[in-house]
C-alpha cells in the first residue's frame, strides 16, 4: 500500500534500478506517515561510511501523537540494508553521474518501506521528448475511444 510517491523524480531522473529499504523511525513518525503526512519530494539518499542516510523526508508530526517527544520533522533517518546491497550501491554512485533518490513510501506487512532508486539526470530536452510521447500516447488513446 503505497503512503507517498516521488513523481517528480521520474520526471527528472531516468531511473536505471530499484531497491526497497527498512527505514529507522521513531514512534510518532510511524502514526504520522500512516496518516499520510509525510513528504519525499525533496529527499535525498547519501551513502556514508557504510551505511545509507535519507535526507531531507519531512514528516508533519501529529497534534495528539505525544506531549513528551520533540519531534523534528526533517531529521536525517537511516536506511536498512544488507551489506552487500550496500557495497553495489557505493560502487554504483561512485560512477559520474549518478544519484540516489527515494521513490515511494510504502507499507509492507505492518512496515514501513521505502523505495530507493539509482537515477541519472535528465537534459532539458529529455523531459521535453518525454512530455511530447506522453502527449501522444494519450492523444492516441483518445482516437482509439472515439473511433469504437
Amino acid at each position: 500500500m503505497s503512503i507517498v510517491a516521488n513523481k517528480k523524480a521520474f520526471h527528472d531522473y531516468f531511473i536505471e534500478s530499484k531497491l526497497e529499504a527498512g527505514i529507522v523511525l521513531e514512534g510518532w513518525e510511524v502514526k504520522a506517515i500512516r496518516a499520510g503526512r509525510a513528504s519525499i519530494k525533496e529527499a535525498y539518499v547519501v551513502v556514508r561510511d557504510g551505511e545509507v542516510f535519507l535526507f531531507g523526508m519531512h514528516i508533519t508530526p501529529l497534534l495528539a501523537a505525544s506531549s513528551h517527544v520533540r519531534p523534528d520533522p526533517v531529521r536525517t533517518r537511516k536506511l536498512l540494508l544488507h551489506a552487500r546491497q550496500v557495497s553495489k550501491l557505493i560502487g554504483q554512485v561512485e560512477r559520474a553521474g549518478y544519484t540516489l533518490l527515494p521513490l515511494d513510501l510504502h507499507l509492507l506487512r505492518g512496515r514501513v518501506k521505502v523505495e530507493i532508486g539509482l537515477a541519472k539526470g535528465k537534459k532539458q530536452h529529455d523531459k521535453r521528448e518525454a512530455e511530447k510521447e506522453r502527449d501522444w500516447v494519450r492523444e492516441k488513446a483518445r482516437l482509439m475511444r472515439v473511433k469504437v
